[in-house]
């Protein structure tokens, strides 16, 4: 659990599998080597030399025979040490509590008492942690648990509300002396967490803001076996969860009426970019020559010289915006679509994006009984006539148990996975010959090795069916398919200025900002579409600007924008990914977007080596860019928000 636990820390949870398929244990640690990494199958670069990094601290901080002390530290309190600095930073938390402990307490043995509450808190210790969450502090039947600190998720508050519905279901089918109930509240805001205060059982890290206190709250005015979270959480969830309004509430040491929603269970949405615009698209922007090309590439397709158009771009570049509008535009063509999203959540999760898409074609409800699923999934694979044996093991694949319908397959464990992929290729090639196919697999960086396999399967036969598979990532990914004659990659870049304020008016309506607020969206952003419209919207409903027929007028004085809450997990991320630079990328953010090795080199109080390594990182990263070279280099942070 320590070695899961350090990996998390580093952002590097997606490792956590094949360390433990390897037994890396704490006691091998601190001995692996970069030819081991590669050998478990640690592919970037930038992910070995992080791992090489930590390790290198480990021996440093531990000595090379006691690697288990370092990690008992990082499991109860990853990456701070007593004299870490506090920091302003958004956090996502959990407070989970168990109904009517003090009824049990009456009437339990303390012993058998004990046991129940161990129980309860080493199920909740286990489900968060699934999720990245953190358990801060245990507090008798109550646990606090953050979300977005020590390492921060671009989808930190989707991971809570998760980890707490699954926690629910967990507790209730606790097998304990007496049957257990929780309630869950849920809140995000900017606290100021950082300090250590404490020792031993009673450690925690100490956190300050309204954010503990409101989830506290919450979690007391949930219903048993409920998750309730707050307003400023569910903008966050977009429609990702089916939500129950709960209407304002009154809660003890919070001022005013507080909105509170309760979760009852993820939505059966598409995908993440569908959840989180709901009510509606920006107009494309600047995107008029790739959507052109993907469209020249449909019509390839559907002549029978079926394609894969590989779209790479950085996060919030616009690669699932400009999918939607091939969706629109072919939406009046008759085709078969196939979309399929990866998750961050289930990087090891076993053709996790397939089993989705399947499920949701099949239309399996949460409520439908087994044979009710079996029943749907027979009605989807008839309509490409899939073999009896190929549905066997799709039913498998599902989790669906065969109540006699189909026959029994006797296969080993390897033959089974092959012609589960074979089936599953065969049943798109089907597809393929009944009509075109359009394929959508978003977020490959985030796929699973199986699923990366099955794709490869379908790429390599492309070129003979109808179909155009297109598949979205970001840099850090390195696609094995570039080159193939069938294969087109599209590298999205920024928007330069004229677009961005053309981008601006389309997410105004068309009303004019102020110059000075729309410079500030457009230097901020750079160039990012997604950064443009969360920083257009943000100023738009701050109260700041007022109508006043065709344009917005300012109320009062202007002054830097704030990060929207909606960027504030996403930039965490990115910068916690970098474990041992991150103080530094720090320090340079307050010396402004634009800095020199001199300047920070005369603040930084770290030695001279460990700072230019700090750097260096950061620059592999592409979190800063540099001109020149120390000490007379010159930096630049890539994104203007991130030097803020």
């Amino acid at each position: 659990m320590e070695v899961a636990v350090w990996l998390r820390s580093l952002g590097l949870e997606r490792y956590e599998a094949a360390f433990r398929e390897n037994e890396i244990s704490e006691r091998v640690l601190p001995s692996l080597t970069q030819e081991d990494l590669k050998e478990i199958g640690v592919g970037p670069v930038g992910h070995r030399r992080m791992l090489l990094e930590a390790i290198a601290a480990l021996r440093a901080d531990t000595g090379d025979n006691a690697p288990s002390a370092n990690l008992a530290v990082v499991s109860s309190a990853p990456n701070v040490s007593p004299e870490d600095r506090a920091e302003r930073r958004q956090v996502t938390v959990m407070f989970s509590d168990l109904v009517g402990s003090t009824a049990l307490s009456t009437r339990m043995d303390p012993e058998d008492l004990r046991e129940v509450i161990s129980s309860y808190q080493k199920s909740v210790a286990e489900t968060v942690g699934r999720f990245g969450g953190f358990v801060a502090k245990y507090m008798g039947d109550g646990v606090l648990i953050y979300f977005g600190y020590p390492q921060a998720h671009e989808d930190d508050a989707e991971r809570a509300v998760r980890a707490g519905l699954e926690l629910v279901a967990a507790i209730r089918d606790l097998k304990t002396h007496v049957a257990l109930q929780t309630r869950v509240g849920i809140a995000t805001g900017l606290v100021v967490v950082g300090n250590v205060i404490g020792s031993g059982a009673s450690q925690e890290q100490a956190i300050v803001g309204d954010t503990p206190n409101l989830a506290a709250r919450l979690q007391g005015v949930a219903e048993p076996n409920s998750v309730v979270v707050a307003e400023g959480t569910r903008k966050l969830l977009g429609s990702l969860f089916e939500l129950e309004d709960l209407g304002p509430q009154k809660l003890k040491g919070i001022s005013g009426p507080t909105r509170a929603w309760a979760a009852l269970r993820p939505a059966s949405v598409e995908g993440r970019f569908d959840a989180m615009h709901a009510s509606g698209l920006t107009d494309l922007v600047g995107r008029e020559e790739e959507l052109d090309l993907m469209l020249r590439r449909w019509s390839k397709a559907k002549s029978g010289d079926g394609q894969v158009v590989l779209l790479s771009g950085e996060a919030g570049i616009g690669k699932s915006r400009l999918t939607a509008a091939l969706l629109e535009r072919l939406a009046t063509e008759p085709h078969t679509r196939l979309r399929y999203f990866c998750s961050p959540q289930h990087t090891d999760s076993v053709l996790y994006p397939v089993i989705s898409q399947l499920e949701r074609a099949a239309r399996l409800a949460h409520d439908d009984t087994a044979q009710a699923k079996l029943d749907k999934l027979d009605t989807l694979l008839a309509q490409s006539s899939t073999p009896r044996e190929d549905v066997v093991l799709i039913a498998e694949m599902l989790s669906l148990p065969n109540d006699g319908r189909h026959p029994t397959l006797e296969l080993a464990p390897q033959q089974r996975r092959q012609h589960t992929l074979e089936a599953l290729r065969s049943q798109i090639e089907a597809l393929a010959e009944r009509s075109p196919v359009l394929m959508v697999f978003e977020d490959v960086h985030w796929a699973d090795p199986t699923s990366l396999e099955l794709f490869e399967l379908i790429v390599e036969r492309a070129s003979s069916f109808p179909l155009l598979a297109i598949v979205t990532f970001r840099p850090e990914f390195v696609p094995p398919w570039v080159g193939r004659p069938q294969v087109t990659l599209i590298s999205l870049n920024r928007l330069p200025r004229r677009l961005s304020a053309e981008m601006i008016a389309h997410v105004t309506g068309g009303k004019v900002l102020p110059q000075e607020i729309a410079d500030q969206i457009t230097n901020r952003a750079d160039g990012v579409p997604l950064f443009i419209e969360e920083l257009t919207k943000a100023v738009v409903e701050s109260g700041l600007l007022v109508e006043a027929g065709d344009r917005y007028v300012v109320t009062g004085p202007v002054t830097p924008l704030a990060i929207p809450t909606s960027l504030q997990a996403s930039l965490l991320a990115r910068l916690d990914r970098l474990a041992p630079a991150r103080d530094v990328a720090q320090i340079a953010a307050a010396l402004g977007r634009q800095f020199s090795h001199e300047l920070i080199s005369a603040v930084a109080a770290v030695p001279r080596e460990q700072l230019d390594d700090a750097l260096a990182q950061l620059v592999r990263a592409e979190l800063i860019f540099r001109r020149g070279t120390p000490p007379d280099a010159e930096y630049t942070f890539k994104h203007a928000l991130a030097g803020c």
